[in-house]
């Protein structure tokens, strides 16, 4: 069994946030992740996607995103740029090493990956993030839909859907963004219980998280206010434009679903090809289990990113762990050193 002072799981935004901040307290950190190469979930989000947030916000410490950095990124860069950011790290980075299982051994943590490995550390970061594991409303009657249902962490392009009657379920940039991309080739309505409510993406000349950094909100604890009211969606015109033609078009969500059919809040009933949920995500951290780190509902139980039942157990890119912008590539490093301080591992540089 291997011994270490810090292990990271995860090798997406959070854990390469994490192996960094530590470098910079004197630590080198073992980092495990799943998959055969960085980058968390982006490699597998659909190819459209563009960042609601220029480059010159949107990178990880220590290396700002190369070229303009006004412009907004596309997938690809920034699967790209994670890959590249790891060259950078003074981290042991093990791909293919899925940790399967958690558990408290006296006052470390020992770890078992799939492959049987074990490795005992002084500190876990568990930095597999809240974007893990695509969540499934439940849906009356999706079980029995015979058409085809498909979670947003499943789509990639809008080929397949091409001639087809798609509803999209669930508001937020993700769906918003979905939904023209399928206008493009389908009829497509975007089915939300709250409306659209479109943000500038640039008021006064200036990007939103320009405002978000000037002014503090983007290290606000804002959950509140966010999750009231309106599906708020970052907008430079082009989707609000898109919304305006017709298709896609914005109702609310309808009220019964049977067989193939949908019936909508104003009593009009018809079929749908496709049901495509953008429905958000949940923390993978199942392999917590056995340190009772998790509430009934598989949720962290933590304060700002620490444990507050496990010694020596943080998280680093969970939705809103300390603000507003923990989860996006901005805010991982700045909590990466707070979870850091607080966990305070011992400095030891090698096993």
């Amino acid at each position: 069994m291997e011994h270490v002072s810090l292990a990271v799981i995860g090798a997406g935004q959070a854990g390469l946030a994490t192996a960094r901040a530590a470098r910079r307290r004197g630590l080198t950190s073992l980092v495990l992740e799943a998959a055969d190469s960085a980058g968390g979930s982006w490699p597998h989000y659909y190819d459209s996607l563009t960042l609601f947030s220029p480059a010159r916000f949107s990178a990880l410490p220590g290396h700002p995103l190369p070229g303009d950095p006004d412009r907004y990124p596309r997938r690809d860069e920034i699967v790209a740029y994670l890959r590249d950011y790891t060259e950078h790290l003074d981290a042991d980075l093990r791909y293919g090493q899925r940790v399967e299982r958690v558990e408290p051994r006296g006052d470390a943590l020992v770890l078992t990956t799939a492959d049987g490995s074990r490795f005992r550390a002084s500190a876990v970061v568990a930095a597999t993030g809240g974007f893990s594991r695509p969540h499934r409303p439940a849906l009356p009657g999706l079980d029995a839909f015979p058409g085809t249902v498909l979670h947003s962490a499943g789509y990639r392009r809008p080929d397949a859907f091409a001639g087809q009657r798609v509803v999209v379920v669930g508001g937020g940039n993700s769906g918003v963004q979905i939904a023209a991309d399928l206008a493009s080739v389908a009829r497509v309505s975007l089915a939300t219980r709250g409306p659209v409510a479109w943000v500038n993406q640039r008021p006064l000349g200036r990007d939103l998280h320009w405002w978000f950094t000037r002014s503090g909100l983007d290290t606000a604890p804002l959950r509140r206010v966010w999750e009231r009211g309106a599906t708020l969606v970052i907008d430079d015109g082009r989707y609000r434009a898109a919304f305006a033609t017709g298709n896609p078009d914005r109702r609310e969500m309808f009220s019964e679903l049977r067989g193939e059919k949908v019936t909508w809040a104003d009593g009009t009933v018809e079929r749908v090809d496709t049901l495509l949920l953008a429905t958000g995500y949940r923390p993978a951290l199942d392999y917590l289990a056995p340190t009772g780190a998790l509430d009934a509902r598989g949720r962290p139980l933590h304060r700002g990113g620490i444990s507050t039942t496990v010694p020596g157990l943080g998280y680093v890119g969970l939705e809103f762990q300390r603000s507003f912008s923990s989860a996006t590539l901005r805010g991982v490093g700045r909590d990466a050193r707070r979870v850091l301080r607080g966990l305070s591992p011992r400095r030891r540089g090698s096993r």
